[in-house]
């Protein structure tokens, strides 16, 4: 007797594989509204927590959606969305509540002026990144949204971590508006940031990186506020040292990329 034949699928279905990229995505956005609910309650430890989970699920949710080849313009456009609420809306009202709204009118125009070049910065990413790829995919255009959301954040960071005992004098009415000025526009600007998409290093030297990420997300875990404070910095330093090397290999992008050491792609 012939056996019926079994139909039902789900690896190869590419809706079924849409569904846990764009689960990821959403369950970031929920984190990102959550932070707004922590502010409003005055836990600013725990909102700065929710925005980094948020930004763990947004450097999730396309790996995996490329991993399994669950790829697809909702995602893409649904991934948008949640980094405008993620990293627009709730970093802005965090350091509302926290600080600017004894601004007054000044500091919900800054607000209002930040999550507005968060939205151009996504739609312009949206338009870009169907271009051909090239040697310039190590390279965003401007700051990348997440960057910025938690850039933003960086005067309340920096107040947690204990080293403003040594700034006693730094007037958070002056630096909280500056802050988010200058992370507007370098997130419309066209300076190139690195993109840390794919990184590719001799394979000799990946157990190394990886003893280092390890390093980094345990010294993460127990210096929390400190560890972030070194970092923003670490990344701003960044910004002029990508946009040199930025030029130097656009002078020099015609040389191959052979390379006489075999190099490994591990993200």
């Amino acid at each position: 007797m012939e056996q019926p034949k079994n139909n039902f699928k789900i690896v190869s279905n590419k809706k079924t594989r849409m569904i846990l990229p764009n689960a990821i995505t959403l369950i970031g956005v929920c984190i990102g509204l959550t932070s707004i609910k922590f502010a409003i309650d005055g836990k600013f430890v725990i909102a700065i927590i929710a925005i980094l989970f948020a930004g763990l699920m947004d450097a999730l949710d396309g790996r995996i959606a490329r991993l399994i080849k669950g790829t697809s313009k909702m995602g893409k456009e649904l991934d948008s969305l949640g980094d405008v609420i993620s990293f627009g809306v709730a970093p802005a009202l965090i350091m509302y509540f926290w600080n600017l709204q004894y601004l007054d009118k000044l500091g919900w125009f800054v607000c209002l002026t930040y999550v507005v070049c968060v939205a151009l910065r996504l739609a312009r990413f949206n338009i870009n990144s169907d271009e051909e790829p090239s040697w310039k995919d190590n390279f965003f255009e401007g700051m990348p949204s997440p960057a910025g959301g938690i850039i933003v954040l960086m005067p309340l960071i920096f107040s947690f971590s204990g080293f403003g005992s040594f700034f006693t004098k730094i007037n958070y009415d002056i630096v909280v508006p500056v802050f988010f000025i200058v992370v507007s526009i370098l997130l419309i600007s066209t300076i190139p940031t690195y993109s840390f998409k794919k990184i590719v290093i001799p394979r000799s030297l990946t157990k190394f990186l990886l003893f280092g990420i390890v390093l980094f997300f345990g010294a993460l875990l127990v210096y929390t506020f400190k560890i972030l404070a070194v970092t923003c910095l670490i990344y701003i330093c960044l910004i002029p040292i990508s946009y040199f090397h930025y030029k130097k290999i656009k002078k020099e992008k015609n040389i191959t990329s052979d390379k006489d050491e075999e190099l490994e792609d591990i993200l």
